[in-house]
């Protein structure tokens, strides 16, 4: 299973780049909101470093491998719980995800159907389902900082810490961050898991509205 890339981009299409490595090139397609962002991670001379998702599509007449990249793990993570829902598979959410993944998870925690009916190929019961199966899960992932200008496990010694990681991989200083998670603690001390409190984070800083 190919879990990385990284190389020169030769080539970038609507939804695809072209990465050479050593004189290999490997097509790997992209979220539009992960595309839109690519200038962020990219080196003065073209080179990239890619997180990818990994699949096999399967055709009546052929099998066809397939790479999904990604800017950081926390995406991919996204990208793998948005296809655990019902009809939803890489191809069909790779055309959806065109905007934020934020302000997706935010739709979804908020059951915004119009919102995710804008989502292309994601019609009233898709979005239905989107919302049966994610909500009230996907915490963290709406903190990812994608919408501003291109920003879990079980309890070990310290969560804290744990989360804080997670914040700072999302692109938060580590003073906000540290201070969005004291908040969260205030609220809720006897948090017992990392998702636990990146959820009260998350929720702290995008309360639900009535």
């Amino acid at each position: 299973m190919i879990a990385r890339i990284c190389g020169k981009v030769i080539e970038k299409g609507e939804n695809f780049l072209l990465i050479d490595i050593n004189g290999i090139s490997y097509k790997v397609f992209m979220p539009l909101t992960v595309m839109q962002r690519l200038d962020e991670s990219m080196t003065d001379d073209g080179k990239i470093s890619l997180v990818t998702y990994h699949y096999l599509q399967v055709e009546p007449s052929k099998s066809t491998p397939m790479l999904i990249g990604f800017l950081n793990e926390v995406e991919k993570e996204f990208f793998e719980a948005f296809i655990t829902v019902s009809g939803v598979g890489p191809r069909a959410a790779l055309r959806a995800l065109n905007k934020p993944i934020s302000c997706v998870v935010r739709a979804i925690e908020g059951a915004d159907m119009n919102f995710l009916q804008s989502l292309p190929g994601i019609g009233r019961q898709r979005a239905k389902e989107i919302v049966a199966k994610l909500q009230n899960k996907l915490g963290k992932f709406g903190l990812i900082r994608d919408d501003l200008t291109g920003e879990q496990k079980v309890k070990t010694i310290d969560i804290e810490e744990e989360a804080l990681a997670v914040l700072t991989q999302l692109e938060y200083k580590k003073a906000e961050a540290s201070s969005m998670i004291k908040k969260a603690l205030e609220i809720s001390p006897n948090a017992k898991t990392t998702e636990e409190l990146l959820s009260l984070v998350y929720k702290q800083r995008y309360p639900a509205r009535n």
